[in-house]
C-alpha cells in the first residue's frame, strides 16, 4: 500500500474542510468580527496548509487500489475529526482537548451530541462551524471531496465503493459521478427547502439556516440550549417532522420519485415499513402519554410524540420535551427507534430498517425451512433477490452493533454511570442519534460524563458512522502487509 497517495487524497479533503472554516470565519466578520473570527481563520490557515503539504510533494496517481481506497476514506474521518477540534481548542471556553474532541466526531458522524452547558453564549461563527462540521459529515467527508475531483476516472469509483454501504448502493442503476451528483442534488435542495420553510416559520436567518443544515444531515445541534423547545411552535414542529422522515429515506428513491422513475418511494418495500413504523410508534406514545395524564389532551400528546419519536428513529436529535419524565413504555419505544433508526442511503446511523426486514425474513425463512426441509426459499427486498453473503453480513453487523452496545454500558458503570445513562448513551452515540436518558436525557448534554467516557462514545460515534468494520479493520495488522 502506497503511503504517500493516502495522504494525499487526505490532504484534499483538509483543503475542502478548511474552506468551510474559512465560510465561517466569514460569518463571524460580518458578524462584527466576533470572538471566534481569529480562532476560525487561524484553524482554516493550518488545516490548508497540513492538507496542501502532501499535494504538494506526491505526485498524481490516475489509480488507486481498493485497500488504498478504504485508508483514505477512514483516515479521512479521522483526520476531519482531528482539525475540526481546532477551532475549539483556539476559542476556549468550555472546550478542553477531550471536549473539543468530543464535540468535533459529534458533528462530523451526524450524532450531534454536545458538551455546552450554554450553546447560546457561543459566536455566530463558532455557531456556523458546528453546523458546517454536521453537514458535512451527513453528506460525507469523501463524497463530498469527489463533487470536486470530476477527474479522478476509476479512483473515484473505488472511493465511492467504500464509502457507501452495499444496502445504500441497492438503489443506484448509475455511474458513479452520477450517484454523486444524485446525492448532491437531493441533500443541497433538501436543505435550500428546509431553510426557505424554517424561515416563512418565524425563525430568522441565521437559526434557519443553522437548523436547516443540522436537520437535513439528521444531526440536531441547535442554536438554542432548548433546542427546538426554545420556539414552542407547532409550525416549526411539523416542518420539522416532515424534513427529518424525509432525510431519513434512501437518497436514490427521492431522486427517483422526484424525477418519475418507476423505482420510487411508492414501490419501496422498505420505505413502508419505515412510514408505518414512525406512524405506529408515535401513537403508542402518544396514548401512553395521554393516558397516563402527562398532556392535557390526545393530540397534545401525540404532538409531542411524534417529534420525539421522528427525532429519534431518524437520528437527529432535537428534542421538545423531557422524554426523562415519560412512561417506560415510550421510553421503551423510544430505545428501540434509537436502535433501529431510518434507512439505508440516507443520512442516517443506527442499524437500519433494511437490516431489520432482513432479519425478519431470515427469521420467517428459518420457521419455513424447519416445516419444510427440503424446500428452496430466497429471500427477496424490495423484488430483488438477496445473495447468501449480504444475509450473512446482516447478522454479523447486528450481531456486532450488540457487543459493542453491550461493550460501552460496561465501560459506562465501570466509570460510575448509572445503568439507564449508561445503556442509552451507549445506544445514542453507536446510531449517531445523540440524546439518551438519564444523565445524558433529551434536554441535558455530555459535559457532565468523566472524561474517559467522552473518549469512549466518541468512539462508538465513529464505530457507527464508519458501519463498525470499517473502522475495526484499520487495528489488524496483518492487513497492512
Amino acid at each position: 500500500m502506497r503511503a504517500d497517495v493516502v495522504l494525499r487524497y487526505i490532504g484534499v479533503v483538509m483543503l475542502f474542510i478548511a474552506a468551510f472554516m474559512l465560510l465561517s470565519a466569514g460569518i463571524a466578520y460580518v458578524s462584527f468580527v466576533d470572538s471566534s473570527f481569529y480562532p476560525l481563520l487561524l484553524s482554516a490557515l493550518l488545516t490548508a496548509l497540513l492538507g496542501a503539504f502532501p499535494l504538494i510533494f506526491v505526485e498524481r496517481r490516475s489509480q488507486i487500489t481498493n485497500k488504498e481506497g478504504f485508508c483514505i476514506v477512514v483516515g479521512s474521518w479521522l483526520v476531519a475529526c482531528v482539525v475540526g477540534m481546532f477551532p475549539y481548542l483556539i476559542w476556549g471556553g468550555e472546550f478542553t482537548l477531550a471536549n473539543a474532541w468530543f464535540e468535533s466526531v459529534s458533528g462530523f458522524t451526524t450524532t450531534g451530541a454536545t458538551i455546552l452547558g450554554d450553546i447560546e453564549a457561543l459566536p455566530r461563527g463558532m455557531q456556523f462551524w458546528r453546523m458546517s462540521s454536521t453537514w458535512i459529515g451527513g453528506m460525507g467527508v469523501v463524497m463530498f471531496a469527489l463533487v470536486i475531483l470530476p477527474s479522478m476516472g476509476r479512483s473515484k469509483m473505488t472511493l465511492s465503493n467504500v464509502e457507501l454501504s452495499t444496502l445504500a448502493k441497492e438503489n443506484y442503476s448509475y455511474r458513479t459521478q452520477i450517484i454523486v451528483q444524485i446525492l448532491l442534488v437531493v441533500y443541497v435542495g433538501l436543505t435550500v427547502l428546509a431553510l426557505l420553510l424554517l424561515k416563512m416559520a418565524g425563525m430568522n436567518w441565521f437559526d434557519a439556516l443553522c437548523h436547516a443544515m443540522s436537520v437535513c444531515a439528521t444531526s440536531g445541534f441547535s442554536t438554542k440550549n432548548a433546542s427546538i423547545a426554545y420556539f414552542n411552535s407547532p409550525l416549526i414542529e411539523t416542518i420539522l417532522i416532515c424534513v427529518m422522515t424525509v432525510a431519513g429515506i434512501h437518497f436514490g428513491l427521492i431522486y427517483a420519485t422526484v424525477t418519475g422513475k418507476r423505482n420510487n418511494l411508492f414501490r419501496s418495500e422498505v420505505t413502508r415499513y419505515y412510514l408505518g413504523m414512525l406512524l405506529a410508534g408515535s401513537a403508542v406514545i402518544a396514548v401512553s402519554l395521554y393516558a397516563a395524564g402527562l398532556y392535557p389532551s390526545l393530540a397534545r400528546s401525540f404532538r409531542y410524540a411524534a417529534f420525539q419519536f421522528v427525532s429519534l428513529v431518524t437520528t437527529t436529535g432535537f428534542a421538545t420535551a423531557d422524554t426523562n419524565v415519560w412512561t417506560s413504555t415510550a421510553i421503551i419505544l423510544l430505545i428501540f427507534g434509537s436502535l433501529i433508526c431510518a434507512c439505508a442511503g440516507s443520512t442516517t446511523g443506527g442499524i437500519k430498517v433494511n437490516r431489520l426486514v432482513i432479519a425478519g425474513k431470515m427469521m420467517r425463512t428459518r420457521l419455513r425451512l424447519q416445516q419444510h426441509p427440503n424446500a428452496v426459499i430466497r429471500i427477496k427486498l424490495d423484488g430483488r433477490v438477496q445473495e447468501d453473503e449480504l444475509l450473512h453480513a446482516v447478522v454479523i453487523f447486528i450481531v456486532a452493533y450488540m457487543m459493542f452496545i453491550l461493550a460501552g454500558t460496561f465501560v459506562g458503570t465501570i466509570f460510575g454511570l448509572d445503568l439507564t445513562t449508561a445503556f442509552s448513551g451507549a445506544v445514542a452515540c453507536i446510531g449517531n442519534v445523540g440524546p439518551g436518558f438519564g444523565e445524558v436525557y433529551s434536554l441535558g448534554n455530555y459535559g457532565g460524563l468523566p472524561t474517559a467516557m467522552k473518549v469512549t462514545d466518541s468512539l462508538l460515534m465513529l464505530l457507527g458512522r464508519l458501519e463498525i468494520f470499517g473502522l475495526i479493520q484499520l487495528f489488524f495488522i496483518k492487513w497492512w502487509r
